[in-house]
């Protein structure tokens, strides 16, 4: 029967009366018969090719790759701190009165013995007048003493007088010369009065603001007139793990001088360079930690007291590591592993002993060798035998280039942050760089 003819025989029964709905039942089922057909035909034409081309046709996961390679990576131990100045005081005046000038501008830098501020000096000018005159008045008492004790020394051989006398002399020089003593210490003292009227730095350092005006009236030692804090060379006062303390005892003992880094809040943007001082006698219990103390030039003006710091002391340096990106590190059941990228493009999960790790670089002890290149991105996706298509721009990406320098960024023991397993540790954190 041709489609003609079944057009043609559903147009007329569409003309009789109830036709309608019985052409539209028969040109729905030549659709479903037709439809059929081709199917049938074009499954047995195209099934064997198919089914080849399906053998040929492979999916491919697209992955960014770095090469393992070797380095020279630096542990560091990195501590939580604050920088500490070296010295600060609050300038007091030790004498009483009026505040006749101020010397110094808010924020300037003063060195040691420069003036700061005067203290009205008058009234201890005339304390000191009053003393150097009852000192000569004593001392000429004492001259005359002195003499008439000669003359009776003389007429006390003759038995011109008696010895009472003789003695009574005696005491009373001896009496004069502690008067003229007290009067040089009244002296000495309204010169040190003097002294202290005129406030100087005790130290270098820089000037805080200024706490009280020219004209004020001054209490000794009980009002502040400015604060003064030494910025170069400036400290730094951090914490780390008391499990760390025997590796840094051993370090001091045989290098002497240990490197210490102060880093930002952030962990960014690297401040200053310094060296061990010293550190703590005691560990604090509650925190398991010890307070170290590191002592920098700041030259570049950076640290300033009381800013938070993290600091980074280099603990060791392993020469020759083999490294690759720590998000190359996958956490399996049993270890760590990663995945290897083969000549066929075909990826291994391979177990891996891993170290220490670093924002961006990991250590691989064992189970990888150097330019073996490893997925980066996209091993959530993979499995033994996966085929990957390579998406770097570059091509493939070592490890140095996968992550920042190790030099400035921080590492972890494996299983804390920047680990493997994404673990925290609690108090400070190792690095490495």
């Amino acid at each position: 029967m041709s489609l003609d003819h079944l057009s043609k025989s559903a147009g007329l029964e569409s003309r009789r009366p109830g036709g309608l709905g019985r052409a539209l039942i028969k040109a729905a089922v030549v659709i479903l018969l037709l439809g059929g057909a081709a199917w049938l035909l074009w499954g047995k034409a195209s099934g064997p090719a198919a089914e080849k081309g399906g053998n040929a046709r492979v999916f491919k996961t697209s992955v960014t790759v770095a090469k393992a390679q070797t380095r020279d990576v630096k542990i560091y131990l990195t501590g939580l701190g604050s920088v500490t100045p070296l010295n600060t005081t609050t300038v007091k005046s030790r004498v009483d009165g009026q505040l006749m000038e101020v010397l110094f501008k808010e924020g300037q830098m003063v060195k040691a013995g420069d003036l700061l501020a005067i203290i009205d000096p008058r009234p201890y000018q005339a304390q000191l007048e009053q003393s150097e005159g009852l000192l000569v008045r004593d001392q000429a008492q004492l001259e005359n003493a002195r003499l008439d004790l000669k003359r009776y020394q003389q007429l006390i051989l003759t038995g011109a007088i008696a010895a009472q006398q003789l003695d009574t002399q005696v005491a009373l020089v001896h009496q004069y010369e502690g008067t003229v003593k007290n009067d040089q210490g009244q002296i000495d003292n309204a010169k040190l009065q003097i002294t202290y009227s005129r406030i100087t730095a005790p130290f270098s350092g820089r000037v805080g603001l200024r706490q009280v005006d020219p004209g004020n009236m001054i209490q000794a030692s009980n009002q502040a007139l400015l604060v003064i804090t030494q910025m170069q060379p400036i400290s730094v006062i951090f914490t780390i793990p008391e499990d760390s303390l025997p590796k840094v005892l051993n370090r001091m003992q045989t290098d002497g001088h240990l490197p210490v880094e102060a880093w930002d809040r952030e962990q960014k943007n690297k401040l200053a360079d310094g060296e061990l001082l010293t550190m703590d006698n005691q560990i604090d219990q509650t925190t398991g930690t010890v307070k170290l103390k590191a002592v920098f030039a700041n030259d570049g003006w950076k640290l300033f007291p009381n800013q938070f710091v993290n600091a980074r002391l280099l603990e060791d340096t392993v020469s020759g590591a083999l490294t690759v990106p720590a998000s190359a590190v996958q956490r399996g059941p049993q270890s760590a592993l990663v995945f290897v990228v083969k000549e066929d493009s075909t990826v291994e999960s391979r177990p891996v002993e891993i170290g220490e790790s670093v924002d961006g670089v990991t250590i691989v002890r064992q189970g990888l060798s150097a330019g073996e290149t490893v997925v980066v991105e996209g091993a959530e996706r993979l499995k033994d035998g996966a085929v990957v298509a390579v998406k770097n721009d570059s091509g493939s990406q070592d490890a140095g280039k996968a992550a920042p320098d190790a030099d400035t960024n921080a590492r972890t023991k494996p299983g804390a942050p920047g680990g493997a397993d994404g673990k925290t540790t609690g108090g400070a954190a190792r690095q490495g760089g």
